[in-house]
């Protein structure tokens, strides 16, 4: 048995010999080479390709409620309206089953806000910090009155992230730089208001 394992081998070793040219063994190397290098190619496109669907798979999921939300935040802020032109003192005064009817819109507009940010939407904290104009829209600048130039004075509407993107810039007024005291809040140096 081992005799004829000999046979096949130098049988299939001289058939190899005698039937390929030296420049037909160099034309195989070649193409050899151009389909390995197609192959990782192929490779190297289908894992970008999958790395790219299931980036655009968990971008979907983090915002595929982006618009649902920013209405919601319409309700949210009008729930907040409601409560906000009631004073505490006339809360006080007002008769029992009013004053029922305003804990439950309380109640309404703090589970609106719990939901909402259990679904990735969060408040951006603008009271008091310096103007950014990635997170904020100013709308006017006032005098400064003791507070530092580019702070935020007062916010008038809330401003939302969902995730790390902004869903709604927050609203608000910035501390004017007193006359010569430095550029204006937005940090350009012309004339012009920041936000615009």
């Amino acid at each position: 048995m081992a005799d004829n394992d000999n046979q096949i081998e130098t049988g299939t070793g001289a058939e190899n010999g005698a039937g390929v040219q030296p420049d037909e063994l160099s034309a195989l190397r070649t193409e050899i080479a151009e389909l390995k290098e197609r192959l990782l190619r192929a490779l190297a496109d289908a894992e970008n390709t999958r790395r790219r669907a299931e980036r655009e798979r968990i971008e979907a999921s983090q915002y595929a409620m982006t618009r649902f939300a920013r209405d919601m935040l319409h309700v949210s802020d009008n729930l907040r309206r409601a409560l906000s032109h009631l004073s505490p003192e006339v809360q006080a005064e007002v008769p029992s089953d009013v004053r029922g009817v305003l804990e439950g819109v309380e109640a309404t507009e703090r589970e609106l806000a719990a939901t909402l940010e259990r679904h990735g939407v969060r408040a951006i904290e603008a009271e008091g910090a310096k103007f950014d104009p990635h997170l904020h829209q100013a709308i006017a600048e006032v005098p400064a009155d003791g507070k530092a130039a580019g702070s935020i004075v007062n916010v008038v509407q809330t401003g939302y992230v969902i995730a790390d993107r902004l869903l709604r810039p927050a609203m608000v007024t910035v501390a004017r730089a007193a006359d010569g005291d430095g550029p204006p809040a937005d940090g350009s140096s012309g004339q012009s208001r920041p936000g615009q």
